[in-house]
């Protein structure tokens, strides 16, 4: 169960700061005004609190394997909110970065 609570917390991140990325983004490049930026800033703001929410300990384990969420939840956003469509390159990399994530995150470790 904890690491279906990892992926699901790491969904979430991904949500939250990728969207509010985005919101600024369309608020800032797009024109669309102050009430979209500062969406996105409530909402990078929440990915910083989410990510403590991770059963491991190790800030920099968790945002290192967050890393890798990101560049696939990126591609993933791009599709299904702007029309971007990946190449075979994108799709390699965002499997390699996943591969990472599970490396990182769920590799078993003893205990020391």
């Amino acid at each position: 169960m904890t690491i279906v609570k990892s992926i699901a917390l790491f969904v979430v991140a991904a949500i939250a700061e990728i969207g509010g990325a985005w919101l600024i983004w369309q608020g800032w490049r797009e024109h669309r005004g102050l009430w979209w930026i500062a969406g996105g800033i409530l909402a990078l703001g929440a990915y910083g609190f989410v990510a403590t929410f991770q059963p491991d300990p190790n800030f920099g384990r968790i945002l290192a394997a967050y890393g890798g969420i990101f560049v696939a939840g990126s591609l993933a956003w791009g599709m299904l909110v702007d029309g971007f469509r990946p190449d075979r390159w994108d799709l390699a990399g965002a499997a390699i970065c996943l591969i990472g994530v599970v490396v990182i995150m769920y590799a078993p470790r003893s205990a020391s």
